[in-house]
């Protein structure tokens, strides 16, 4: 059975990976979407699996958003089936491990990056590909080994996807567990210090582990602890702003201020955006583009196939701001609303936005306090690292994630869709379905690991 050992976690999962992609052999290459193995393109310009399974590109038209831009129409990738991301938890001499995989996705930019123990779409394991099954599953799967320590639907990207939720898992186990070749453990500590490298730990790990995080006091007497940090972990009472009703309230009265209609249209219909040169693209060479890629993986379920992905033109930013007020640490939360989003709005974090999709346009079509995260001094930026997207749908998708810490006495104007929430109410937020997006939870997994 494979075991890190703490004191030098960062070198021994670096070799490791390495070794697992030596071990392995891998091709992604770029095709036109019309030349998509297994891949259709209709009447309608729907581009669709010849199964009628996995997923479908197509159009949706937006009105009425509350956004600087209220109407708009895009692709869209149509999923409506549920997978699962579950991660198996032991313990190991009384501290808990996490089974993680190096797993191979087309789209990310370095091949291979640490992902949950499982990690599939329905069509995956039901196996509609005609493949090999998936390890672990039945820990995940009902009647399952081990005890449940969190589960809920959570959703995806709502800039992409249509009202797609996975389930997110994390179970416990005391029997003995088979690690395959491609499979290890992990402690809490070492996949803290693997969250500050960049790539390196997956978004599906990353939301899952959200679900998972156990707040530990720091010795704040100790003089050599870092403030922010003790505030950050500590699990002494706090005073929050708001209690959990007033957020709720607070929650519910954005939802229903939402006046976005959504349709989902023919993706020929789609205007704004152009099919050519074998891929469909923005006609201001702005927000994604949607790619067709040919892959082969020799450590994958199936080891050669085609499909259409969504490829972001430009680094994102996925920030939060934090500022104490009396005393106590929070985190600025929009109310933001998605096109794809299960439920049209949800918790997100303060900045979450692709900043060259605004270049040239007015101040005023600017994100809200965008300004403020991208010229925050060095002083201010407590968490900074760069982590991937889903691989399985995104080509070369990736983010900055940031914490920026203001000054206790900055003057922060909040308009009406935002609010002051301290780390342990959003964690708490974390436990229920369609209440914080895929990128707030994933900033979360990184501050609540953070020591």
């Amino acid at each position: 059975m494979r075991r890190l050992a703490m004191f030098s976690a960062v070198a021994d999962v670096c070799e490791w990976l390495t070794e697992r992609h030596k071990a392995n052999e891998y091709l992604v290459k770029k095709v036109p979407l019309d030349q998509l193995d297994g891949w259709r393109i209709g009447e309608n310009g729907d581009i669709a699996h010849h199964t009628g399974r996995f997923y479908t590109i197509t159009g949706l038209s937006i009105t009425g958003a509350n956004r600087p831009i209220r109407d708009w129409e895009q692709p869209i990738i149509d999923q409506p089936e549920q997978g699962i991301l579950g991660i198996l938890v032991k313990r190991f001499d009384g501290v808990p491990h996490y089974l993680l995989q190096a797993k191979m996705e087309p789209g990310n930019v370095n091949m291979l990056q640490l992902s949950p123990t499982v990690q599939a779409t329905k069509s995956n394991y039901t196996r509609a590909h005609g493949g090999k099954s998936v390890p672990y599953l039945e820990y995940f799967r009902s009647p399952r080994r081990g005890r449940v320590l969190f589960d809920a639907l959570q959703s995806e990207q709502g800039a992409w996807f249509l009202a797609k939720r996975n389930r997110n898992m994390v179970v416990e186990v005391v029997e003995e567990v088979p690690v395959l070749p491609d499979f290890c453990w992990l402690s809490y500590d070492q996949i803290s210090e693997l969250l500050h490298i960049d790539n390196m730990v997956n978004m599906d790990t990353r939301t899952v582990l959200s679900g998972a995080i156990v707040p530990r006091p720091m010795d704040k007497d100790d003089p050599g602890a870092d403030p922010f940090r003790a505030a950050l972990a500590s699990d002494t009472p706090e005073r929050p702003r708001y209690t959990e009703t007033e957020l709720l309230i607070w929650f519910t009265e954005a939802k229903a201020r939402s006046t976005m209609e959504r349709q989902r249209i023919p993706l020929a219909k789609v205007s704004g955006w152009v099919h050519e040169n074998g891929m469909i693209g923005h006609e201001d060479d702005r927000h994604f583009t949607v790619v067709g890629l040919s892959v082969e993986a020799s450590n994958r379920e199936v080891s050669e196939w085609s499909q259409p992905m969504i490829a972001p033109r430009g680094l994102g930013v996925v920030a939060f701001l934090a500022k104490r007020i009396q005393g106590t640490l929070h985190l600025l939360v929009q109310a933001r609303t998605e096109a794809g989003a299960f439920d049209s709005v949800e918790m997100a974090p303060t900045v979450q936005c692709i900043p060259d999709s605004y270049r040239e346009l007015p101040e005023e079509s600017l994100p809200p306090f965008l300004n403020e995260v991208l010229s925050a001094p060095a002083s201010q930026v407590r968490f900074d690292c760069v982590h991937s997207e889903e691989g399985g749908r995104f080509y070369h998708a990736q983010n900055r994630y940031l914490l920026v810490e203001l000054p206790e006495d900055s003057d922060v104007d909040v308009p009406e869709n935002f609010v002051w929430m301290t780390l342990r109410q959003l964690l708490g937020f974390v436990r229920y379905s369609n209440h914080l997006n895929v990128e707030a939870r994933n900033l979360l997994a990184c501050l609540g690991f953070l020591r």
